[in-house]
């Protein structure tokens, strides 16, 4: 292999396999000498990549991690792999990961040749996901265009269906895509209005690029997830609940993760605190802790739980007397 650029971006991508390469094998994969590997191998450290050699008779080179993360080099099989896992994280929200499969989705789209984006398109087109029914889904197609719209500060156009059913044509300057529980939010400034809006993704079709440009106007929030928090604390009635739960604190948080508040009060008990937007959620969330507890806070999860225990003992009760 005659052409030095080409050669090394073919003897990156085989030290990004996770394994050490004798310089025999690379100049024999890459039908050179073993002097002008070592060559190349000083030529990608004097780029920056963390190329570790090893020494002996034969000797091997391996990539190390560095300080940056380098460009990926990924055969076809990979590509398809990883837009197709991508495509899956972005179309749900999958908690910690969701923006950034949206970016990396948009990105390696940009990039990936049209036969890869066949495969991409026929894999997506021939599967369907069992849903678990906590919350609505939307299109990874239309979350990469108002990726690539934010990314870019470009107007976005869409039609938008409000929770009234009611269908508007909105043309937006796009600041952030948010995450939020089991939905996608996108906040813009709605031209038309005049002000800053919040859309759900999943009430979004048709988003159009326009190409046009636009200045950074200042968000009325300390940040995108700050405002969508506090609308959505204006849309939706809040509940806080305060409970003693009789089991150790360390055993709580492995079990909620680190969207509650948990305050240890001995041994064993701790004090629980958690928000949502419905009774029925944090009934749930408590029963599921297994464990013995009392509620302090709201007044109204009390008649909810009797509620709950009163259908629970009459189905309890039917069981029994069948034959």
């Amino acid at each position: 292999m005659t052409d030095t650029p080409a050669r090394l971006l073919s003897l990156l991508s085989l030290l990004q396999t996770p394994r050490e390469w004798p310089g025999s094998e690379l100049a024999e994969r890459l039908q050179v000498s073993p002097r002008t590997i070592r060559r190349d191998i000083d030529r990608l450290r004097a780029l920056g990549y963390p190329v570790e050699a090893t020494m002996g008779a034969v000797g091997g080179y391996r990539l190390v991690a560095g300080t940056a993360m380098p460009p990926l080099l990924l055969d076809d099989e990979e590509a398809v792999a990883i837009a197709v896992g991508l495509r899956a994280a972005a179309g749900h929200a999958v908690v910690g990961i969701e923006e950034a499969s949206v970016r990396a989705l948009g990105k390696l789209l940009q990039v990936l040749p049209g036969r890869l984006r066949h495969r991409v398109g026929a894999l997506n087109t021939a599967t369907v996901p069992l849903l678990t029914g906590d919350g609505p889904t939307v299109d990874p197609e239309d979350l990469t265009v108002l990726a690539g719209t934010v990314t870019n500060r470009e107007r976005l156009r869409f039609d938008y269906r409000a929770g009234d059913g009611a269908e508007t044509r909105r043309l937006i300057e796009p600041d952030r895509l948010v995450s939020a529980g089991r939905r996608w939010y996108l906040v813009g400034y709605d031209l038309d209005r005049d002000d800053w809006r919040l859309f759900r993704v999943d009430r979004i079709s048709r988003p159009f690029a326009t190409g046009a440009r636009f200045t950074p106007r200042p968000l009325p929030a300390e940040d995108a997830a700050a405002y969508v928090a506090s609308k959505l604390r204006r849309l939706t009635p809040t509940y806080t609940l305060v409970a003693t739960l009789h089991t150790p604190a360390a055993e709580v948080r492995r079990r909620v993760g680190g969207d509650s508040e948990v305050e240890p009060i001995d041994e064993r008990s701790c004090r629980f605190r958690s928000r949502a937007d419905s009774l029925e959620w944090l009934a749930m969330r408590l029963l599921m802790l297994g464990c013995e507890f009392e509620v302090h806070e709201p007044p109204e999860m009390h008649a909810h739980l009797r509620a709950l225990a009163a259908r629970a003992d009459r189905a309890a009760g039917a069981g029994a007397e069948r034959p």
